[in-house]
Order: structure tokens, then sequence, then C-alpha cells
């Protein structure tokens, strides 16, 4: 990473090594010519950020490289792998098995029938009022 600054979006060695090997390496086509880790760099830059995707600055590759390999990665699922292998890698390092053997939701049920009478929310004034007829005076 000569090349550029490193920004605080940009992966460190450690976190490249963990995910380098989930990053497709496809067998058709030309021979790659992008450097992957300067690809996910980006589009870490663009999540961290927010810029658009024609706005990412000139030390990252081409915007529509960047954007083609999100895309086709978002397709293939490998977002979702990346962060499937991460998960169950933390869980064996806390002494757990890869996957969960339990699930338990929260949920709470909230009855909206039980609220009686004629009430609107004033979006204006964040509150709820009794509904009113407007009165005009003076005209």
């Amino acid at each position: 990473m000569s090349h550029k600054e490193q920004v605080t979006s940009d992966l460190t060695d450690e976190q490249w090594t963990l995910i380098e090997a989930l990053i497709p390496a496809y067998k058709w086509g030309r021979p790659r010519e992008l450097d992957m880790r300067e690809v996910v760099n980006a589009i870490f830059y663009i999540d961290k950020t927010g810029c658009q995707w024609e706005m990412l600055p000139k030390e990252h590759p081409n915007h529509n490289s960047v954007y083609h390999h999100f895309v086709q990665w978002r397709q293939e699922r490998v977002w979702e792998n990346i962060n499937t292998a991460l998960r169950e890698q933390v869980r064996v390092e806390d002494g757990r098995k890869p996957q969960p053997s339990a699930v338990s939701i929260d949920s709470q049920s909230v009855k909206t029938t039980a609220v009686g009478g004629k009430r609107s929310f004033d979006g204006g004034k964040h509150y709820e009022k009794d509904r009113q007829t407007p009165v005009f005076a003076g005209f």
C-alpha cells in the first residue's frame, strides 16, 4: 500500500489475510489487473463515507470497476460468505461451536385497538392530541 495513504476504512494486513481466500478468482476471461484488496478498500470507503460511486477518490481503482465487483460479489453472496466465515471464527475462538445450537427471539405484542376515541398525530409538533376541527376567526 505504498502508492497511497492508508485511510481508516482500509483493511489491515491481518484483516486482509482473513478474507483474501474468500474473494473469488475467476478462471475465465482476461487475467486480473486490479488489486482486489484495493477494490475491497474502495467498497469499504464508500460504505464508511457514504459517498457516491462516481465521487470515489482517484487513489482507489476506477469507480466502474469497483461497482462491478461489488454487484457481482453481492449476487454471488460473497459478502454473506465473508460474514459467515468471520462470525464462525469468532465463535470458535470464544470456545463455542461454529453454528449456534439455539435461537432466542424476543418479541412484544402491542394491541393497537385498545385506545378509544378520536386521536391523531401532529407531525409538526411531535405530540399526540385530540383531533379537532380547526376554527378560523377574524375573516
